[in-house]
């Protein structure tokens, strides 16, 4: 006789037969029982403290590994919560598989608790979004979504269960046959095409690279090295790009951004998409006459903003592959005598003074610059670092640098607020599943880190040994003088006078880690936070807080161009 098999049971081995790990979630009903159930198909289940952040961990286990994690959340205002995470993954072209429980059926209509059309609300914000019929074809819509999340330009998927689906009962026998995971299949580049990108590589005068987080997603860091070692060109990386080739390498040229972008006659772009990031590719960040090499996996992207003068749809691996052969075969290199490498360098070199000087200034309170040449020097080479907020978040891709290809998660492409505690969460499971010996810090500014700050209380649980550092500037952007601060407070109707950029002066952050049981730092000096820093790596089974105080008048660098190109319209 057959076995009978109850609803949640069918799922979680699905889930578990497609390859998925991790789920993170809020239990209530009606999913209750089918967070045991994952437990019980040895699915790692995490228990978050916000559905928002549960979607923010379970994508950032997606980019690590390849391989979506789910998140389980309840019916309607839980399933609700988790469309910020579903849009960022969908937009950071990152697998995430969302699960939701529902209202029963048979109470669909007369007003069901926490009734909502979840399927269709979720479907813009996701590649797949399905309910399945009847308990025997969980496994195949499991199989479809897994499958779709991590296929193409991966995104979310989401998977709606009612209740009386999730607990209902049938015999083994009636279940549709599980098949998977599948593997995601590799597309290869039109020979023609890279033969006509290398004849453009070979006219140009002043070239550069660009390497995005499609190249780290793909894991073509070996390939993309031998491409920069053996042509000599510089490149430049995007935010979460960085670390494919390592930062401190002689032919990174971040420094000098701007310049490179305004002046190159050739760009090459590999895994990069010509957006915001990249100020669309157009005038007047780019000179009007360069030519664009576009390399990506997903066809509906090339020619997108600008038209390439080659574009390539294929997988990373194969293009840059045979990329490397062609050159290597025409014996390319870009000569170091050339004037566009000399430019380069003269302007990284001059850039470099301007924020060595900032970052040698240690006077309290202190600036960005200072805090962050301090902590990078007093980390790990390969720890993960997640970044969030305005200024932290941007000054902190120029100084916190990475030598490694995924080890950093951030802001990203839709320049989400509130990721940051979620993805450390992600990158502590991974490197205690993966790579054990790495630690993880979490860079945040205050107005970030209260997007999500009760996580803390999630990584204390589950013994996560995540640094916290919280760049406190008592401000979103800026924030103002303690002393102004009061008087302001003390004053008439402080709702009408409080700047709205302004958070409570100098929040205590660190005194969170007392609910815990756990250490916290409160630093105002260059000194405190090295011995902060120090004390923080020591800790290894949990996290801690180190609560930075900055001027909160402290701003970046003046730059050359606005950060965000605006519209001219």
């Amino acid at each position: 006789m057959a076995e009978e098999l109850e609803g949640n049971a069918v799922l979680a081995q699905a889930l578990k037969a497609q390859g998925v790990e991790f789920v993170f979630g809020i239990i209530g009903y009606p999913v209750i029982e089918l967070s045991l159930a994952l437990q019980m198909a040895d699915i790692h289940y995490i228990g978050m403290r916000n559905e928002q952040a549960a979607c923010y961990a379970a994508q950032a286990i997606g980019y690590l590994t390849g391989n979506p994690a789910g998140v389980l959340c309840v019916s309607g205002p839980g399933v609700l919560h988790t469309f910020g995470g579903m849009a960022n993954a969908q937009i950071n072209c990152w697998p995430v598989l969302v699960i939701g429980g529902s209202a029963p059926q048979d109470h669909e209509g007369i007003g069901g608790f926490q009734e909502c059309n979840q399927v269709e609300l979720a479907r813009p914000y996701c590649k797949y979004a399905a309910r399945p019929p009847s308990i025997s074809l969980i496994p195949l819509h499991v199989e479809k979504a897994v499958r779709l999340a991590k296929n193409g330009r991966p995104g979310a998927a989401y998977l709606d269960f009612p209740a009386n689906i999730l607990s209902g009962k049938i015999d083994s026998s009636q279940i549709s046959p599980q098949y998977g995971p599948t593997e995601v299949p590799l597309i290869y580049p039109d020979p023609t095409k890279i033969e006509a990108a290398v004849d453009v590589l070979l006219s140009a005068k002043r070239p550069l690279v660009i390497i995005g987080k499609g190249a780290a997603y793909a894991r073509v860091e070996k390939h993309v090295n031998e491409l920069i070692n053996a042509t000599n060109l510089p490149f430049l990386a995007t935010p979460m790009g960085k670390g494919v080739v390592s930062d401190t390498s002689d032919k990174c040229i971040q420094p000098a951004r701007s310049l490179a972008l305004l002046q190159a006659d050739v760009i090459l772009l590999l895994g990069a998409r010509l957006n915001w990031i990249l100020h669309f590719g157009r005038p007047n960040r780019y000179a009007p006459d360069v030519k664009i090499i576009q390399i990506d996996v997903c066809a509906e992207e090339l020619h997108n903003s600008v038209k390439s003068e080659v574009a390539i749809q294929s997988d990373l691996k194969p293009a840059v592959t045979q990329l490397v052969q062609l050159l290597k075969a025409k014996q390319f290199v870009f000569p170091e005598t050339q004037n566009w490498w000399v430019t380069l360098k003269k302007k990284c070199e001059d850039n470099r003074r301007a924020v060595e000087a900032m970052a040698n200034d240690i006077q309290v309170p202190l600036n960005y610059y200072a805090v962050f040449k301090n902590i990078y020097e007093n980390l790990p080479n390969d720890c993960l670092i997640v970044s969030e907020g305005a200024n932290t978040m941007d000054i902190g891709r120029t100084m916190l640098l990475n030598r490694l290809p995924r080890h950093r998660l951030d802001a990203g492409t839709f320049g989400t607020m509130g990721v940051g505690l979620g993805f450390a969460i992600a990158a502590a499971l991974y490197c205690k599943h993966y790579e054990p010996t790495k630690r993880v810090i979490c860079v945040e500014g205050d107005s970030a880190f209260g997007f999500s700050g009760l996580e803390i209380e999630t990584m204390a649980r589950y013994k996560l040994p995540v640094i916290v550092v919280i760049v406190n500037n008592s401000g979103i952007y800026t924030g103002m003088d303690p002393d102004v601060f009061k008087d302001i407070q003390e004053g008439g109707d402080i709702t009408k006078v409080t700047p709205p950029a302004c958070l409570s002066s100098t929040t205590r952050y660190e005194k969170i880690m007392d609910i815990v049981g756990r250490k916290g730092f409160f630093v105002q000096t260059v000194p405190e936070l090295i011995t902060a820093v120090k004390d923080a790596l020591r800790i290894k089974d949990g996290p801690t807080i180190i609560n930075v105080i900055i001027d909160p008048t402290a701003d970046r660098r003046p730059q050359a161009f606005n950060w965000l190109t605006e519209s001219k319209l």
